[in-house]
């Protein structure tokens, strides 16, 4: 029988390890799985890469990672939302290291790493700091950078809804990243707000399937 669903929060995020890749739904606060976030906290550890839209707020979610020393690097489109402030310092210090990337094409990174695509060329960025390193090329007359995939070793979800299949719901704006970071980690986990059994979910409403979903925790679990 598929039951994807685990004890707790500790459980849901065995085998991240120091040094791995990870990707972290969420837009502002919506959409972050904060309690998984807080189980990181709790472990050993570190040295850790997180792809997100941004870096965290209030001494809460990333910004917490980062406070606790666990971050090498963090590479998102938006660090410098409101009461985000540790990324900032930690950076002049150079103890972190800060990738910046335009919103759109972030999004796209993840999406071709997902899809397994050796990646795709964006006008995006032409003469500008964002081209230094990267490969150009002219496509009827026109430059372009050849962009990347992204891919992590485990993504951090958070989802209104899951059966015990992993198919996931979102809340509204809530599934910004969310999607397309299901499709583009080796190991998935998501933290949602509700389980419901088989058949609850409206076929309709399902935004992603449970086979990119490895385990799923209640959000109100330690």
């Amino acid at each position: 029988m598929i039951n994807k669903i685990v004890e707790d929060t500790r459980q849901a995020i065995q085998g991240i390890k120091s040094g791995d890749t990870v990707l972290i739904g969420g837009f502002g606060d919506a959409g972050v799985p904060f309690k998984l976030i807080e189980a990181i906290l709790r472990t050993d550890v570190c040295d850790l890469t997180i792809v997100s839209n941004n870096a965290g707020t209030y001494k809460r979610g990333i910004e917490a990672l980062l406070l606790a020393g666990k971050l090498r690097k963090i590479i998102c489109s938006y660090p410098r939302s409101s009461g985000a402030t540790a990324i900032v310092e930690l950076w002049k210090n150079r103890q972190v290291v800060l990738e910046v990337i335009p919103q759109g094409t972030l999004t796209e990174r993840i999406r071709a790493g997902g899809a397994g695509l050796g990646g795709f060329y964006t006008p995006v960025g032409v003469n500008t700091l964002i081209a230094k390193g990267k490969e150009v090329r002219v496509i009827d007359g026109k430059e372009y950078l050849l962009e990347k995939p992204i891919r992590g070793d485990i993504a951090l979800l958070k989802a209104n809804k899951a059966d015990r299949y992993g198919n996931l719901v979102y809340n509204k704006s809530a599934r910004n990243f969310n999607p397309i970071m299901a499709t583009a980690a080796d190991i998935v986990v998501v933290e949602v707000n509700e389980i419901v059994e088989l058949g609850k979910l409206d076929p309709e409403s399902i935004i992603t399937p449970g086979i990119f979903i490895d385990r799923v925790v209640l959000g109100g679990q330690k």
